[in-house]
């Protein structure tokens, strides 16, 4: 049997061409999962203090915002100017307190404690009395 010309190093059949680019794609997957594995562990479980600070302050800042843009759209609908805007300033500023505190508490709860620091009060601490 001869081969059409521009067909050399082609696999025959379609079944071999199949396998082929199946196996190709399963080592690109290897390789993918390789180099994901190895910059995982290259990055830093934990956040950096800048890191931790720029989420602090624009989840604050964003709560202010936000209560104050609604009171001035209060504002601006019913007419009472400056009490709407006043109130929902009050309203983000807790809201930020909020979520400053739920931000540090998940941030706490995700990182481990250094290894010579004292736990606080446990169980065991509790049936000497």
């Amino acid at each position: 049997m001869v081969k059409p010309q521009g067909t050399e190093g082609q696999p025959e059949r379609t079944g071999e061409a199949t396998r082929d680019l199946a196996s190709r794609i399963a080592s690109a997957k290897r390789d993918r999962a390789v180099e994901d594995n190895r910059a995982s562990a290259d990055a830093s479980p934990e956040m950096s203090g800048m890191a931790r600070g720029m989420r602090i302050g624009t989840e604050f800042i964003a709560a202010i915002l936000v209560g104050t843009g609604f009171g001035y759209l209060i504002d601006l609908g019913l007419g009472t100017s400056p009490w709407g805007l006043l109130i929902m300033f009050m309203v983000g500023f807790a809201a930020g307190i909020l979520n400053v505190t739920r931000v540090v508490a998940k941030m706490n709860a995700a990182s481990p404690a250094p290894p010579q620091s004292d736990p606080g009060p446990g169980a065991e601490d509790e049936t000497d009395k």
